[in-house]
């Protein structure tokens, strides 16, 4: 197993120094490994995901191993302890593209596997390269797994859980012989056990890749792809330059219900998706000057473009945004509030965009380093900063980047020693900005009503509190001590019925809520 190691870090910041490192956690690797994201778990612990090639010491242990790239998954708690460690490894190589934690526990994994059956795979492959999908357990156990593919060559890059608790996996194909064009973009919509349910393929006249897909609220999904790709086949916008922004609303049964084209007449890749209380935003990298349907240009090389849409696809406003040299977006996440007025609707009350800058004709000293971009709900810049570690290396290149309901942020990505040994690197931060923007209740109980688990969530600090289980005849039933913010409560044994859950702590807080046991 991979040593985790906990080293100092420095903030350097642009506007301000309102954060403080909360953990650092380095993933040695003595190889070429690649982080995809960072998933928070519904009780606020974290999945980092990615491929990796196990080291001599795994397999002189026993590990299942091909020498080639496996599934590979850490567990993190709160406090950035490893929880478990697991790797998935067919015959050949097999790249991890995508996570989700479900909404009923555990987690589903989306990648691209080149593996026949053998070792953990229990699939034949069905030619080329496939989709291989597994569903855990939350402590890393295997519930199914499923192989999907045909004689053409499929990779995975995206995948979600729907609001009817369904699964979407959003893919591409290239030369498929029910595909329009040299890659095509795979949709497939499973149930819970992994039945597949449909299947479509979207595509112009060229190449067409899917980026990214978000769960919208009404059970459909929304699909970001990078288009190199005229009209014709299931593409009915045509492009405005070399690469463009197509953007794809699905039903909850995968029919496409409006498309948008967005782009200059140069380069425009886009890289993220994100809900907001009017609609999406949508993000990536833009070498296009005003042109088309772009409105604002870029200041050196490659810019940040920024769109916000209505829910059916109408443009509210764009934005570019400039670190110098290549900058290039790799998360996005939405601070969100309840809004009493609007009979408690969402509010969105900000952005905020991680990522990272490479040189492009000259190196400057933030090039290559983690930065953050924090933006208000219009698309105006609050503040940026960069993000630094303790001996930084010359390679840093952000995967992914969360807000946690705390405040608290995850920043995920690769930091390199040297060229071809790429570690993984999680840092979590508190930042004080982003602190005053979320709204905390005292106590939080989710599900509620709750069948067989429930999570008690504390808003307030503290360093060691109780959480006490009583009937409403106010006999306790439960008593367990915490240091998590978020903890799980087992609720199988109780009736039907209302229960109360009080939360003591060392700092002499208390708050009580109402469970109610379905």
């Amino acid at each position: 197993m991979r040593k985790l190691y906990i080293s100092a870090f420095i903030i350097c910041t642009v506007l301000s120094n309102a954060q403080e490192v909360v953990w650092q956690k380095d993933i040695k690797s003595s190889t070429q490994d690649f982080l995809s994201q960072v998933t928070t778990t519904i009780d606020q612990q974290y999945l980092i995901t990615g491929s990796s090639i196990q080291s001599n010491k795994l397999q002189a242990e026993g590990s299942k191993q091909n020498n080639g790239y496996d599934f590979h998954l850490v567990k993190l708690n709160q406090q950035g302890q490893e929880v478990w460690e697991k790797y998935f490894s067919g015959n050949n190589h097999d790249y991890l593209s995508a996570s989700i934690a479900t909404q009923e526990g555990g987690f589903l994994l989306a990648g691209t596997s080149y593996s026949g059956k053998g070792l953990d795979k229990k699939d034949e492959s069905k030619g080329g390269s496939d989709l291989w999908l597994i569903r855990l357990s939350e402590f890393g156990d295997q519930i199914w797994q499923k192989t999907l593919g045909s004689a053409s060559d499929e990779e995975a890059r995206s995948v979600i859980q729907t609001t009817d608790l369904e699964f979407f996996v959003a893919g591409n194909v290239q030369n498929s012989a029910k595909g329009h064009g040299s890659k095509d973009v795979l949709i497939i919509k499973l149930d819970k056990d992994g039945k597949e349910l449909s299947q479509s393929i979207l595509g112009g006249k060229g190449l067409d890749e899917v980026e990214k897909m978000i769960p919208t609220k009404d059970g459909g999904a929304l699909l970001g792809i990078y288009s190199r790709s005229t009209t014709g086949g299931s593409k009915k916008t045509e492009n405005f330059g070399e690469g463009d922004f197509w953007i794809i609303k699905i039903s909850k049964d995968g029919k496409t219900e409006w498309e948008k084209n967005f782009g200059g007449k140069g380069d425009d890749h886009l890289r993220t998706l994100a809900l907001t209380s009017s609609g999406y935003l949508i993000g990536g990298e833009s070498r296009s000057e005003r042109s088309g349907n772009k409105t604002v240009g870029i200041e050196e090389g490659t810019d940040l473009w920024l769109i916000s849409l209505s829910e059916r696809g109408e443009e509210i406003w764009q934005k570019s945004y400039s670190f110098g040299n290549r900058d290039i977006l790799m998360g996005t996440s939405v601070i969100q509030s309840q809004d009493v007025r609007a009979k408690n609707q969402d509010l969105t009350k900000g952005i905020l965009l991680g990522g990272y800058t490479q040189a492009e004709g000259r190196i400057e000293s933030n090039d290559e380093t983690f930065w953050m971009l924090y933006l208000n709900s219009d698309g105006n810049e609050q503040w940026r900063k960069y993000v630094k570690g303790d001996g930084r290396q010359r390679e840093e290149r952000l995967s992914d980047i969360k807000i946690n309901r705390d405040g608290s942020i995850i920043l995920a990505g690769t930091s390199a020693e040297e060229l071809g040994k790429e570690n993984w690197k999680i840092v979590k931060l508190g930042d004080k900005q982003i602190d005053q923007l979320i709204e905390k209740q005292d106590i939080k109980i989710y599900p509620n009503p709750v069948s067989d688990y429930a999570y008690v969530e504390i808003g307030f600090n503290f360093k060691e509190a109780d959480i006490l289980l009583y009937d409403m005849g106010g006999r306790q039933l439960q008593s367990l001590k915490t240091k998590n913010k978020v903890t799980k409560i087992n609720t199988q044994n109780l009736i039907q019925g209302a229960y109360l859950v009080t939360i003591k702590t060392d700092t002499n807080k208390t708050a009580n809520a109402k469970l109610i046991k379905k």
